[in-house]
């Protein structure tokens, strides 16, 4: 799949999403209509493994982390940015989300989970905070941020 490609699938999924809250409604809906084993889920994550492999996805790495933002906010994904990273078996930095954060997690190997979520969508609402941890395997998480907002806590 080509970035471009991405770009729609991101853009019409955002569509669907924007203007939502970001709390647990929305968790449930993205899970329940875009959540594992839903053909939204297998053309993203089939779209992040092609693009990991073709090496627009995830060309950075730090601590143990690959990780990448293909797309900055703009009006095509309704001011979400989006990023993928590649995870196995750590925790990541620390950080908060000021405007929220929506999580696609795809296990890769083994039974893989982020924050402890299995395959599918986790939202996190705005002002929350955490070190995102992936047990039990690897997976690929792609994050959609509004406005790209994330600060990193410095240790």
């Amino acid at each position: 799949m080509s970035k471009q490609a991405f770009h729609q699938l991101i853009a019409d999924l955002s569509a669907q999403i924007a203007g939502r809250p970001l709390d647990d409604t929305l968790d449930r809906w993205l899970n329940a209509e875009h959540g594992a084993g839903t053909p939204t889920y297998a053309r993203l994550k089939d779209a992040c493994i092609e693009g990991v492999a073709e090496g627009w996805l995830c060309e950075r790495e730090g601590g143990g982390i690959r990780y990448g933002r293909p797309f900055k906010p703009e009006d095509a994904l309704h001011r979400f940015s989006v990023d993928v990273v590649d995870m196995a078996d750590l925790a990541g930095p620390h950080h908060m989300h000021p405007n929220g954060e929506i999580d696609l997690i795809m296990p890769i190997e083994g039974d893989a989970t982020f924050d402890g979520r299995p395959a599918g969508w986790c939202v996190y609402p705005p002002g929350s905070a955490h070190h995102p941890t992936v047990n039990n395997g690897r997976a690929l998480v792609l994050y959609l941020l509004p406005e790209g907002q994330i600060q990193f806590t410095r240790t």
